[in-house]
């Protein structure tokens, strides 16, 4: 007897089938929304990038009324960045707060990861309540003790230093937290291990810890670098000699009480930003490696 098989498509294919012009509708809609939301937040840095580029009188008059000329200047110019580097100084300004917040970045990893490591792993009296006040610390706005933090500073005659710039950057609670919750997935019975092997905590923490937690330690750095780098208040205060000036008080420069060169102004705060948007691209890939290496570990 012949058996005769169904050609109909199953169920499951036509469930396959018929929702594909649906997902291609769904997949179209949420690319048009995604451009649309990328533009509306690249529209400034572009305002900022073409107005840098025009002369600083015409920023402002070209707003009103809106058209494409207000984005797209009538004069290309570049006296803008030459003031900046020029007169203004702003070069040197960029190399200080490169210098301060690379500095932080080194030496508060420095204390961050010791200071995870402990209150992660080791047993001590107190511990959680130490890291209850780490918590708290860290929720402190700046601002609420700068100006006697300031003071003291300046009883130090550390006023005017580069000394004085890094040092408040050093100690940060949210790099801390970050690194301990990390520490904390390591799987305690690696330690275990090394400590059976003869290893001391320092190699514990150098040759174990670390590699585990490249992610964390990249988050780390960021989170101290950029507030190092766009610090304006604790600088503010602290310096007053130009030559030790970070960029984000030099932009300041750019204007005075009768006059304002929005160009100049729109040029320094672009070079700002590019800092550390490359230097967040760069670190992508690292975080991909990152988590890759965890997963195939795991």
């Amino acid at each position: 007897m012949a058996v005769h098989q169904s050609t109909r498509p199953t169920t499951a294919e036509r469930g396959d089938r018929r929702p594909a012009p649906r997902r291609w509708v769904g997949t179209a809609l949420l690319t048009l929304v995604a451009a649309v939301i990328g533009v509306a937040f690249l529209l400034p840095a572009v305002w900022m990038l073409l107005g840098s580029l025009r002369p600083g009188s015409e920023v402002i008059g070209s707003v009103s009324p809106l058209s494409w000329r207000t984005l797209v200047p009538d004069t290309w110019t570049l006296d803008n960045y030459g003031a900046l580097f020029g007169q203004l100084g702003f070069g040197r300004s960029l190399a200080n707060s490169l210098l301060v917040a690379l500095a932080s970045v080194l030496l508060g990893l420095a204390l961050s990861v010791p200071a995870a490591y402990a209150l992660t792993v080791l047993r001590f009296p107190g511990r959680e309540g130490v890291f209850a006040l780490l918590v708290v610390g860290f929720m402190v706005p700046f601002e609420a003790i700068a100006i006697p933090m300031a003071q003291l500073f300046t009883q130090w005659h550390l006023d005017n230093t580069y000394v004085g710039l890094i040092l408040p950057g050093i100690g940060n609670g949210l790099a801390i937290f970050n690194l301990r919750q990390f520490f904390r997935g390591v799987p305690s019975s690696l330690r275990e291990a090394a400590i059976v092997d003869g290893a001391s905590e320092f190699r514990i923490m150098t040759r174990l810890y670390v590699p585990l937690s490249t992610t964390a330690l990249i988050n780390s750095a960021l989170l101290i670098f950029l507030g190092q780098w766009s610090a304006y208040l604790w600088p503010l205060l602290l310096v007053s000699d130009q030559e030790k000036q970070v960029a984000a008080i030099a932009i300041a420069r750019t204007f005075s009480d009768t006059e304002f060169n929005f160009g100049q102004m729109f040029g320094g705060a672009l070079l700002i930003s590019v800092v550390p948007a490359v230097l967040l691209l760069l670190l992508q890939r690292y975080f991909a490696t990152s988590i890759a290496s965890s997963g195939e570990k795991g």
